[in-house]
């Protein structure tokens, strides 16, 4: 398993910004694929009291240029900033990710974390990739399935899962 959090809880504090709420207004935010500046944060299929983000927030453009930068990038920019990483922010994220591993997950809610694929949304198996993730009460954590997925963000699904096959193919010798 490899976190995802990090970059999930970004991308709800960039919502509850643009929207004026509060971060724990926003659900079931999915950080699609690596982390890296190819990840994906869904916004159409994240809620905001039970709604689409993507549609409360009804502005494509800010979606789909800053909104998506901004979370892309956003580690760069703390580097960038303050000469170090965002090490607390980071270890929220960690804890986040256990807690969420180590409790039944909400039935309005799933948190976002990388496994090992099963070939589930296309993406091959073997891969570790982020996904929209449940556990249930018997501590089974699995993916959300069946989502819809846009034209667009399959795109972006697409280009991370490519990073992600590059990588691999790059240390095939090390395997």
């Amino acid at each position: 398993m490899a976190m995802t959090a990090l970059d999930a809880n970004r991308a709800k504090a960039q919502v509850a910004n643009k929207c004026n709420l509060e971060i724990s207004n926003i659900k079931k935010m999915t950080i699609w694929g690596n982390h890296s500046p190819t990840m994906y944060p869904d916004l159409d299929n994240a809620e905001i009291k039970g709604e689409s983000a993507s549609g409360w927030i009804n502005d494509q453009n800010w979606i789909e240029s800053d909104f998506l930068r901004i979370v892309q990038q956003r580690g760069k920019a703390i580097i960038d900033a303050r000469g170090a990483s965002s090490a607390t922010s980071a270890a929220n994220a960690a804890i986040d990710t256990v807690k969420a591993t180590l409790s039944e997950t909400p039935a309005d809610d799933w948190f976002s974390a990388a496994v090992l694929s099963d070939g589930s949304y296309n993406v091959p198996e073997g891969l570790i990739f982020g996904f929209p993730l449940k556990t249930d009460e018997s501590g089974k954590v699995s993916i959300v399935q069946d989502l819809p997925i846009s034209d667009y963000a399959q795109e972006k699904i697409n280009l991370t899962t490519q990073e992600l096959l590059d990588e691999k193919n790059d240390i095939k010798d090390l395997l």
